[in-house]
């Protein structure tokens, strides 16, 4: 990349538990080739990433922050998850999920409370103020099961009765984060219908939400990358009910976005191999950590040796009826 080029970029993080030190080895190159990112958006994991980047926080940051990172402190149980050998089923009954998920925000808040993030209202960017779409820095992916519906957080928690601005940016990480089952349910309560509503992880409707900054008829001033942590493409073995379930949801999960990454959106997305390490693997090793998060710098390398974002724009954007971002203020920007 020489210095004429644009560096503004946006960011979509997929989500993919604890395999998100690889997306901080691709963001870390990204950086190094002078990249610096205008709106971020994540789900699961990548949610965790784009909001600290959102926050401030470097990559060459946050490849410390995760090197230090206890991951099996995430399975934080409660009293009843404590009893033995009924404790999880207990749990699953009446809480709805195994683990309690406290530490995951406790951690997060602490993060982002040291770069001065508590709500949304600190992530306004004020270049958009009048833009519903783009007025935050960042937006996370959630589900909202209570109305079988997605969420784009900030923007939707109005539907609650709660101001975007006002909403708690570790709270809805810890949304984005609600793996089905396996941490309880975010509850809030519904100040439009006085009802409890629970909100679950964002990739059980979209975990790769790559479409989320393509805007209607205008052709990107600056690129929008994708940063991914698919699956392995091997066949998954189907021993009883649980595991029939697990598969149900990571099928349904990578399903939904794979139609998207093709063709024009393949060629803006990084994909990270993450070396057969599963989602929920807590007790990931220092050396394991390390080779994913190698293995994203490697994806990026790849990627950027051969990215142009004239000739993507060539190829894919002139005459598309919707894709990218732009406009006057930023399009003349290197």
């Amino acid at each position: 990349m020489n210095s004429q080029e644009i560096r503004i970029a946006d960011a979509i993080f997929e989500g993919g538990g604890v395999r998100g030190i690889g997306l901080v080895g691709a963001v870390a190159v990204a950086e190094e080739k002078g990249y610096q990112w205008e709106s971020l958006a994540g789900t699961s994991a990548g949610a965790i990433v784009a909001s600290l980047l959102a926050a401030g926080y470097t990559a060459v940051e946050l490849k410390a922050i995760f090197d230090k990172l206890d991951y099996t402190r995430f399975k934080d149980k409660g009293f009843i998850d404590k009893i033995p050998l009924v404790g999880p089923l207990v749990s699953l009954i009446f809480e709805k999920g195994i683990y309690e998920g406290d530490y995951l925000f406790n951690w997060i808040k602490g993060l982002l409370k040291e770069k001065g993030v508590n709500t949304f209202r600190d992530l306004l960017l004020p270049e958009y103020e009048d833009d519903k779409d783009f007025k935050f820095k960042l937006r996370l992916i959630a589900s909202d099961v209570s109305r079988h519906s997605i969420l784009v957080l900030p923007q939707d928690i109005k539907q609650c009765g709660i101001q975007p601005e006002d909403l708690d940016v570790a709270l809805a990480i810890r949304m984005s984060m609600s793996i089905p089952l396996f941490y309880e349910p975010v509850k809030i309560k519904d100040k439009t219908t006085n009802r409890d509503t629970y909100i679950v992880d964002g990739g059980f409707l979209s975990n790769f939400p790559v479409w989320l900054f393509d805007t209607p008829g205008v052709t990107a001033s600056w690129p929008t990358f994708g940063f991914r942590l698919p699956e392995s493409g091997t066949e998954r073995i189907i021993g009883g009910p649980i595991s029939l379930l697990k598969e149900l949801f990571w099928t349904m999960k990578e399903a939904h976005d794979e139609r998207y990454v093709k063709n024009m959106n393949f060629a803006r997305t990084i994909t990270i191999p993450t070396l057969g390490i599963g989602i929920t693997e807590f007790d990931l090793s220092k050396e394991r950590s390390e080779a994913l998060y190698q293995s994203g710098r490697q994806a990026a390398e790849k990627f950027f040796d051969t990215y142009d974002h004239d000739t993507f724009t060539k190829r894919f954007l002139i005459g598309a009826n919707t894709i990218g971002r732009g406009d006057s203020h930023r399009a003349g920007e290197s």
